[in-house]
């Protein structure tokens, strides 16, 4: 018998789940932020293949001190929404799902990785990547759009 799947894979979500239409001028907010992100990934060499290979072969910290500093602002951050009960922008209240570990996240971790050591990219520098010019990361992109497709088709299937 097949058991029912509850969806978990949210981090954050709306109390209202509610999502409001709002007019295109208005995800100029997100442009911005996202050209600015992409700037920092240029100037950390968040970007560069050879950073990567530093990192998965234990030769610089460089990569490890980025990753360490986006984890502490994470953490900061989330702790200052709950300490603070900050809101969204449009007012409403931001709430934090509990996880629960699952096997299935090892899996999906080692094959993360994996896919991030053999393209020199993992979701945020690809479209980077793509913005500084280097078309072959175009390929990954694609292949990371499938991969979720095909995580999606095959999730009931999978160990959860």
């Amino acid at each position: 018998m097949k058991e029912a799947i509850k969806d978990t894979d949210f981090e954050v979500r709306l109390d209202n789940d509610v999502m409001v239409q709002e007019p295109w001028w208005r995800n100029i907010k997100y442009f911005i932020v996202g050209v600015l992100f992409g700037v920092v990934f240029v100037k950390a060499e968040i970007i560069s293949w050879f950073r990567y290979q530093e990192m998965f072969r234990l030769q610089s910290f460089h990569m490890y001190g980025v990753i360490g500093s986006a984890v502490v602002v994470g953490m900061i951050s989330v702790w200052l929404i709950k300490k603070f009960n900050i809101k969204t922008i449009d007012g409403a209240p931001i709430t934090f799902a509990p996880k629960k570990f699952n096997k299935g996240q090892i899996y999906g971790g080692v094959m993360f990785g994996l896919g991030w050591a053999m393209t020199g990219a993992c979701p945020g520098p690809i479209f980077v990547q793509i913005g500084t010019g280097v078309g072959v990361v175009l390929v990954v992109l694609l292949s990371a759009i499938a991969g979720t497709w095909v995580y999606g088709y095959l999730r009931d299937k999978l160990p959860h």
